[in-house]
């Protein structure tokens, strides 16, 4: 029997998972009258670091070198089918979310690489797809890393990711058939 004090503790950056369409999986169970789709067209799997007082991007997070979007193992984005992601095309599948990082811009990478902790055997053989995207300046800071998806209007085929923390907003237009 395994006692309480013998069990580890909770990660310091929680896991958190975010769908297209936003909030599928609760809309399915709680308001099913929303579901537009049968399934989600895709999801990403992270854990979300806080700010807790320190200077982000620059300095915990180095510009110009690879970084696992928040904290743990590098995130897991499920396609759930064909995508173009930031004018580029996406098979359906399963990818570590990676990024480089700049002031005005950030490469963001899709690995063929799961189950990485961190970007620590980070290997670029192994990408599967780059693209840049801008980063937009946020008035007040997003104190805990979070991902989001984004449409607008009914059976919409569009849309956008945004990645926020501390004051930096990342937006990736996407869209399927």
């Amino acid at each position: 029997m395994l006692l309480a004090q013998e069990m580890r503790g909770t990660d310091k950056s929680p896991m958190d998972m975010a769908y297209f369409p936003d909030d599928f999986a609760h809309d399915r169970r709680f308001a099913p009258e929303k579901i537009e789709f049968d399934r989600p067209i895709m999801r990403v799997i992270y854990s979300r670091p806080a700010m807790n007082g320190r200077e982000i991007f620059g300095k915990l997070v180095p510009y110009d070198k690879v970084w696992r979007v928040g904290a743990n193992e590098a995130p897991e984005i499920r396609f759930y089918e064909d995508v173009t992601l930031g004018g580029k095309s996406v098979k359906a599948g399963d990818y570590a979310l990676l990024a480089i990082p700049g002031e005005d811009e950030w490469s963001l990478i899709l690995s063929s690489d799961l189950d990485q902790w961190g970007a620590y055997s980070y290997d670029q053989g192994k990408d599967v797809l780059r693209i840049n995207a801008a980063t937009t300046s946020l008035e007040k800071p997003v104190e805990h890393l979070s991902i989001q998806f984004e449409g607008k209007g009914k059976g919409v085929k569009e849309g956008s990711m945004k990645m926020a923390w501390d004051r930096t907003l990342v937006t990736v237009p996407f869209s399927f058939r």
